[in-house]
């Protein structure tokens, strides 16, 4: 486990379901320190690794998934540190039961001050945080790093052609308005590594740029 900053540690696990080339192979969860409370974005944990986060554990816990898909190891943390879970409503479909489970509003505060924003048209299930703690946004799928770098917004379906450039331009960058509003330091990626500078101004090209596909995943 990496600390990026005081009071923010990233660590990589395997991917369970999903097994590209060497991007993408690893994804990347975050902690945060958000004062009164511990935050663990779309935490997965490596295998016997269901201890590694008790160093860190010295308040209570809250779990905030960016998109159902990272539920993963979410349910055995809420059990480990009697925390709670936050998430689209999607997310209850992947726990054995809802106890400790809220649904995200988006717009509404959740613990530690966190805020989540509705992207996509039609909606995603996907919602980016915002961590003001740390002047930090952490994103589900939506935007990647890329091998070399840069933040881009992430089309994995097939390769990109001018009818898709044109929807993103039209139809999904716009939904990424408000999070350009944000005064943001850092981007936290699941896939790729993260942004430690500068961030609205990656999150401001990453926008302006087409969407990438990685034609190895």
């Amino acid at each position: 486990m990496q600390e990026l900053a005081d009071g923010l540690w990233r660590w990589t696990a395997r991917h369970p379901e999903w097994h590209p080339g060497s991007w993408g192979a690893e994804v990347a969860c975050f902690a945060v320190d958000a004062g009164d409370v511990l935050l663990l974005i779309d935490p997965l944990l490596p295998e016997r690794g269901e201890k590694m986060l008790d160093a860190i554990v010295d308040k209570p816990v809250a779990i905030l998934i960016t998109i159902p898909y990272h539920t993963r190891s979410a349910e055995p943390l809420r059990k480990r540190y009697k925390g709670t879970i936050h998430g689209h409503p999607n997310v209850a479909e992947r726990l054995e039961s809802r106890k400790g489970f809220e649904p995200i509003e988006p717009g509404a505060e959740l613990p530690g001050g966190a805020r989540a924003y509705a992207i996509g048209k039609p909606r995603r299930f996907e919602m980016p945080i915002h961590l003001p703690s740390h002047k930090a946004l952490a994103t589900g799928d939506a935007l990647v790093t890329t091998l070399q770098g840069d933040l881009r917004i992430w089309h994995w379906r097939d390769r990109v052609d001018a009818d898709r450039i044109r929807w993103y331009r039209e139809r999904f960058n716009p939904t990424l308005a408000p999070l350009l509003e944000l005064d943001l330091e850092r981007i936290l990626v699941t896939h790729g590594e993260p942004i430690l500078s500068y961030g609205s101004a990656a999150l401001q090209a990453a926008v302006d740029a087409e969407p990438w596909y990685n034609a190895g995943s």
